[in-house]
């Protein structure tokens, strides 16, 4: 989870060994989404108390994967007096349960929900279903400030549409090691697994500046753009300005942005921005008070040289 939560808990702990062992009960089949679910997708678990009178109905409620198709859904056992019980408590063994109870700091009376699939997805999903937890067993403190820096963000990341590796957040942010950890990443594991100088400072969950060491090194920068599927042909097209002021020389540097609004709104007591900010947009990114968007006519069109294409209805594209 990119933005961790200080100002509660809820145990969590990545248990693939366990997932092992349950895709082994569930003979690696795949799910609806066509992904199959072998030993190397991992897994993640988190513990909560319930009370045994709306165990079932919560847990059950929790089960449904709803819009993650990459996932198997939430699995869950509860740890009773008399044994494990629920859907994963019958398909594992007592003992690989009672070693996930421990590995969470678990408890008689506890329940045990277990996340599986791609990594990229079900840490988000993850990180939602805690949250979903301290809101329902109402253990989020209202009046702590609680700050974290995030850092070691990942370089690179996956692009399944594309089928190749790409930058996962800002390409021009220095990578940690420099040009010597660059060319040493030879595998596709290899770079994935390297950072950048990037950081958040975050409060309870809420990302309040972001900042990054930047690449002033030419040498590394073509290296970082390469390894992302872009030549030097491909840089001087897109960033010729930046590159050429970057031949003059550039001392070290980085920086901060910082999120004024989100700031007010954490001291506000409000639960959305649009509370906080002077002309807030709707759901439609409508500004209602300015009336914007607006209309724009035919000769501010021609001005600016900007053609407007109407999409053509499905029943004549078919034809």
């Amino acid at each position: 989870m990119r933005r961790p939560q200080r100002h509660w808990h809820v145990d969590a702990a990545e248990t693939s060994w366990a997932a092992r062992t349950l895709y082994s009960k569930v003979d690696n089949r795949a799910d609806p989404a066509g992904v199959r679910h072998t030993p190397s997708h991992p897994a993640a678990a988190c513990r909560h108390p319930v009370e045994a009178n709306g165990a079932s109905l919560s847990l059950v409620r929790l089960s449904r994967p709803g819009a993650y198709r990459e996932l198997l859904g939430v699995a869950y056992f509860i740890a009773g007096p008399s044994g494990f019980t629920g859907p994963v408590g019958k398909a594992l063994s007592p003992g690989v349960c009672a070693a996930m109870l421990s590995k969470l700091n678990g408890e008689v009376g506890d329940s045990v929900l277990l996340i599986a699939g791609e990594p990229r997805v079900f840490y988000k999903f993850a990180g939602e279903l805690r949250q979903k937890l301290a809101v329902e067993l109402e253990v989020m403190s209202k009046n702590r400030f609680e700050f974290c820096w995030i850092t070691d963000f990942p370089m690179y990341e996956w692009d399944e549409k594309a089928q190749r590796i790409n930058f996962c957040h800002n390409p021009f942010s220095m990578p940690q090691g420099g040009l010597q950890a660059l060319e040493a990443a030879i595998t596709t594991e290899q770079r994935l697994a390297l950072n950048a100088y990037q950081y958040d400072i975050v409060r309870n969950g809420i990302e309040l500046s972001s900042g990054a060491i930047r690449n002033h090194d030419l040498r590394i920068m073509y290296k970082a753009f390469e390894i992302a599927g872009y030549g030097p042909a491909d840089l001087q097209e897109k960033f010729g300005g930046l590159l050429r002021a970057s031949q003059f020389g550039e001392p070290p540097h980085g920086g901060i942005a910082p999120g004024i609004d989100r700031m007010v709104m954490l001291l506000a007591g409000a639960a959305n921005l649009r509370d906080v900010v002077m002309f807030p947009m709707n759901q439609q990114s409508e500004d209602l008070m300015m009336g914007a968007p607006g209309v724009v006519t035919a000769q501010q069109l021609k001005e600016l040289h900007i053609g407007v294409t109407r999409p053509v209805p499905a029943v004549l594209a078919e034809r």
